[in-house]
């Protein structure tokens, strides 16, 4: 089912304003609140059931969508397009982070961020190489899990003194018993086969305080995927991700030790609650030096993250500038291996 959202005033399309968080149409400058919006502003235009064809009414063109896109723009006039049945059962969001970010301050921020990149190429920091910029919902699981970790383990203080002649280094043994109960909320997971986890991951933090009961018109104007795993395919994700974070605490649990030697560590996490999500990403595409590159922004706190390019003459004048310092050094390998710059 294909749903526009048609302005009272003028008939156009209205979409999502990320500044005044309304549904806006910008031919006539209408405003409409989402919580208060009509049903007669919503055209059902075409229903199939998982179709991939959908029609635009707003000028007839067909639209091919994969089954995983929830909502698209038309490639003929641009019009916003959600595709209801594709957000309905099991796959209606529960909540969405609206986006803050408009698309020009996007454009604005990650030129200002290229320019800040000490060891890019002259050619990438001037940023007028964007390919495209899309506004993208994500699907995401949100986690509350519970964690119950059972640790034994040997810790030991050592003391070393002098007497007359003599150096005495004195062992003290400890057996050492932990019965934790840890709970975690909203553990982010994305749920899109097409994302790269790693970026996903580093976008955060949401603010989940901004987490609004679901709305069609959100989506107006932007494109959004359902989810391709279910929670219960992610889970061990979730687990893998608090894992540092259970360790970090246990040893927290048992300081002021020479030593500690873990004899048995039981970690059982189970899930308590999961909330599928819909959370709003810039995705910025770059050509440079014949190459694609792909970088994302958070859609409401401005975070980018993504690899440029690094040029290796910058990173050898700096190198030879500083190379006294190790620490300095070696993050220059790190940085020609890889690594982020920010």
């Amino acid at each position: 089912m294909v749903i526009h959202y048609k302005c009272a005033n003028c008939g156009d399309d209205m979409a999502f304003d990320s500044e005044t968080g309304m549904l806006a149409c910008q031919s006539c400058g209408r405003q409409d609140h989402i919580d208060q919006i009509s049903e007669n502003l919503k055209t059902v235009v075409f229903s199939d059931d998982e179709a991939k064809e959908y029609h635009c009414e707003n000028c007839g063109a067909a639209l091919i969508t994969e089954t995983e896109t929830a909502a698209t723009t038309c490639s003929f006039c641009g019009a916003g397009v959600v595709l209801q049945d594709r957000l309905s059962g099991v796959l209606a969001p529960a909540k969405v982070i609206p986006f803050k970010i408009s698309k020009e301050e996007a454009m604005r921020a990650f030129k200002k961020w290229c320019k800040n990149g000490l060891l890019t190429p002259r050619g990438f920091m001037s940023a007028d190489r964007i390919k495209g910029i899309t506004g993208m919902y994500v699907p995401f699981w949100l986690y509350d899990v519970n964690s119950k970790a059972e640790v034994e383990a040997v810790a030991t203080k050592v003391k070393r003194y002098t007497r007359g002649d003599y150096e005495y280094t004195e062992t003290k043994y400890y057996e050492v018993y932990r019965d934790i109960d840890l709970s975690y909320e909203k553990v982010p997971i994305d749920a899109s086969e097409k994302m790269d986890d790693n970026i996903m991951d580093k976008l955060e933090p949401f603010p989940y305080d901004q987490l609004k009961d679901f709305k069609t018109p959100y989506l107006a104007g932007y494109i959004a995927e359902k989810y391709n795993y279910d929670d219960q395919e992610l889970f061990p994700r979730v687990e893998s991700k608090i894992e540092p974070f259970i360790d970090s605490y246990i040893s927290s649990t048992i300081s002021g030790y020479s030593s500690v030697t873990y004899r048995r560590k039981d970690i059982d996490t189970k899930k308590v609650r999961s909330d599928y999500v819909l959370l709003p990403v810039w995705m910025v595409y770059y050509d440079y030096d014949k190459t694609e590159h792909t970088f994302a922004m958070n859609g409401q706190t401005g975070k980018i993250v993504g690899k440029p390019p690094i040029s290796y003459s910058k990173a050898a004048a700096w190198f030879g500038g500083i190379a006294g310092s190790s620490f300095i050094t070696l993050k220059i390998v790190s940085l020609l291996m890889g690594g982020s710059l920010w």
